[in-house]
């Protein structure tokens, strides 16, 4: 209830009811004002890009504020990138590079307006099963496979997103390998498991900023393929994959702004591999689709405060997997 307080009440009957005087407004509610810059307003995006079975061109969205489902909302523009392609993200653009038949494309789609993605440039090589990571300036796509199943490359490529032109040669992982799980703090990148073939438990990390080769940073707790990660700005979570011929639940977590062996973080409620990450304002961490019994299109979301299994978050447009292309406009590599 609230209570109106007026100096003065003139003019009763002839000019109507005049405040004159301060006036005061008591209420059990309460207003809370926007937070940030008008840039920083309104994030909150995933952006999916792209995806197999079928292999699918168009691009899907949802919001990582509240639980929602996706809905598609445009087309890469070139088709390759469909399947296996690696996405990264500033706060303004998404950018997925390689993708299915080892392409080099690049390409991009401005995040705001969500429409058909464009033409950004070539990485250095050629290759599918590459992950990327970066913070708000530079994104970076590490290992990939630049031909068949046994032919993983070591390669670090890396772009300035605001920009548009060719990658240029960033540095190597400690091992060549593809389908890593990546994440990001907006100095740190990391590289986590993989196929090399077979699958591998080890951690790499990069400094953004710093071109050069990958150093070791620990362990996951188990070797597994094609498993993803997301991250805020302290902590990084990897989630799925297969150990092969058992797709796992487990999530693993490490502090990127140290080093050392990952610890247990909780389960996804689905096990699953081939599936894709993205974070939330520094807040959730969120996989999407993946393959099981067949491919699936639940989206599980944690908290990056607490430990703890996932919970369903709702459901992408389309059942698939096989995309490393899961991209948002507030993951931890970005400081806002």
């Amino acid at each position: 209830m609230a209570n109106l307080k007026v100096n003065t009440v003139s003019g009763i009957g002839t000019e109507g009811t005049v405040l004159d005087g301060g006036l005061k407004f008591r209420s059990l509610n309460y207003m809370t004002l926007p937070k940030g810059t008008t840039t920083q307003r309104g994030r909150g995006v995933a952006v999916i890009m792209g995806g197999i079975y079928p292999e699918s061109t168009r691009m899907e969205t949802y919001s990582l504020i509240s639980s929602s489902n996706s809905v598609e909302f445009g087309t890469l523009s070139a088709g390759n990138n469909a399947a296996w392609g690696g996405a990264l993200a500033s706060s303004i653009r998404g950018v997925i590079g390689s993708g299915n038949n080892q392409i080099n494309n690049i390409s991009y789609v401005e995040i705001p307006t969500l429409g058909d993605s464009i033409d950004f440039g070539d990485l250095t090589v050629g290759r599918r099963h590459a992950v990327g990571v970066g913070n708000n300036i530079r994104g970076t796509w590490g290992g990939g496979e630049t031909a068949g199943g046994t032919t993983q490359t070591d390669t670090i490529d890396f772009v300035t997103i605001a920009t548009t032109g060719n990658a240029q040669d960033f540095g190597n992982l400690t091992d060549a390998r593809r389908g890593c799980a990546g994440s990001a703090s907006p100095t740190r990148g990391l590289f986590a498991s993989g196929d090399s073939p077979g699958a591998v438990d080890i951690i790499d990390y990069i400094t953004i900023a710093t071109a050069g080769n990958a150093i070791d940073f620990g362990n996951t707790t188990q070797s597994r393929t094609n498993s993803s990660g997301c991250s805020n700005t302290t902590r990084a979570v990897f989630g799925g994959g297969s150990v092969s011929p058992t797709y796992v639940n487990t999530l693993d977590l490490v502090t990127i702004a140290t080093t050392g062996d990952a610890t247990d973080f909780g389960d996804l409620f689905q096990a699953a591999y081939s599936i894709r990450g993205c974070s939330s304002s520094h807040i959730r961490g969120n996989w999407n689709g993946g393959y099981t019994t067949g491919y699936i299109n639940t989206i599980q979301s944690i908290t990056f405060s607490t430990t703890g299994n996932a919970i369903d978050w709702g459901d992408m447009a389309q059942k698939k997997g096989g995309y490393n292309s899961t991209t948002s406009d507030s993951h931890g590599g970005l400081s806002e």
